[in-house]
């Protein structure tokens, strides 16, 4: 796929596959939570991903691990606005905001943000309107339930059928909204109300959400998927978190939105000079 995302004046180039770095500016994300919660601490940890091989920032000021509480807007406001007009003004990588209100999408549109990353695929009230206004390119997850309810048992007729029909309807009504196609991602949502069993199914799956021919975020990193598998600590899962990357990668995933991102670029490196026909560096 030939493709170059428009993230505010800054590309994307999507032919092919792209690193996206976590930026949590919360006190409570599963991982990293705390780690960067000040500006200047986020604008350090963002230089280093760049020089690692990051090519999107992802910024997000409300947790949504399992069993996370809603955060209030005004706090929301405060804790990521500042940071994206810091990284914008220091970076030439777009800046993503991951965030489902609204009223944040329009803000970190002002604030110079190249890309929307909703994991409730707009349908917060207004969300649609508030990204068709900005302009820029929006990621359309799948979640079922919400956060603080998504673990609960959940269930699929099939998981990837039922994933794919609900991205499918959330592209129709985006682009009813006035949202071109050519703006739409597509991310299947590991680990947001799915048992152990669906987030396998749907990596073993992943190239079947490649049919609406549209870019594929995936964002596994570090998640208990791969910590149920292995055995393994939220901070020992690199490893599985490298693998579960690379074969996103090799299913069709156009961008991987991880924590480790040294490892994971490396890991992109090899795959893409044994795969290419002729490697650059002879």
């Amino acid at each position: 796929m030939k493709l170059i995302l428009d993230c505010a004046g800054k590309p994307l180039d999507l032919s092919s596959p792209k690193v996206m770095g976590i930026l949590n500016i919360t006190p409570d994300s599963f991982s990293d939570g705390g780690r960067h919660f000040a500006p200047d601490d986020a604008l350090r940890q963002a230089e280093h991903m760049i020089a690692n091989g990051v090519a999107i920032l992802d910024v997000g000021g409300e947790s949504t691990r399992p069993g996370a509480e809603a955060v209030p807007l005004d706090k929301e406001l405060d804790r990521v606005i500042p940071v994206i007009e810091r990284l914008v003004d220091a970076f030439e990588v777009p800046v993503s905001i991951d965030t489902s209100k609204p009223e944040v999408m329009a803000a970190a549109a002002a604030a110079g943000a190249g890309l929307i990353n909703d994991v409730a695929a707009l349908r917060a009230p207004g969300a649609i309107e508030a990204a068709a206004a900005a302009g820029l390119p929006v990621c359309l997850m799948h979640m079922q339930g919400d956060p603080r309810t998504m673990q609960t048992a959940p269930q699929y007729d099939d998981v990837v059928v039922d994933i794919m029909d609900y991205l499918t309807q959330r592209v129709a009504a985006s682009e009813a909204g006035g949202i071109a196609r050519e703006r739409l991602l597509l991310d299947p949502g590991f680990g947001f109300g799915k048992t152990l069993q669906h987030n396998l199914t749907l990596l073993r799956r992943l190239a079947e959400f490649r049919e609406p021919g549209l870019p594929l975020l995936v964002g596994i990193s570090r998640k208990s998927v791969l910590g149920k598998v292995t055995g393994r600590a939220v901070d020992e899962r690199v490893s599985a978190s490298v693998a579960a990357a690379l074969m996103a990668v090799e299913r069709g995933a156009h961008i991987v939105r991880v924590h480790d991102v040294a490892e994971t670029a490396d890991a992109l490196k090899i795959w893409q000079a044994v795969t290419t026909e002729r490697f650059e560096g002879d």
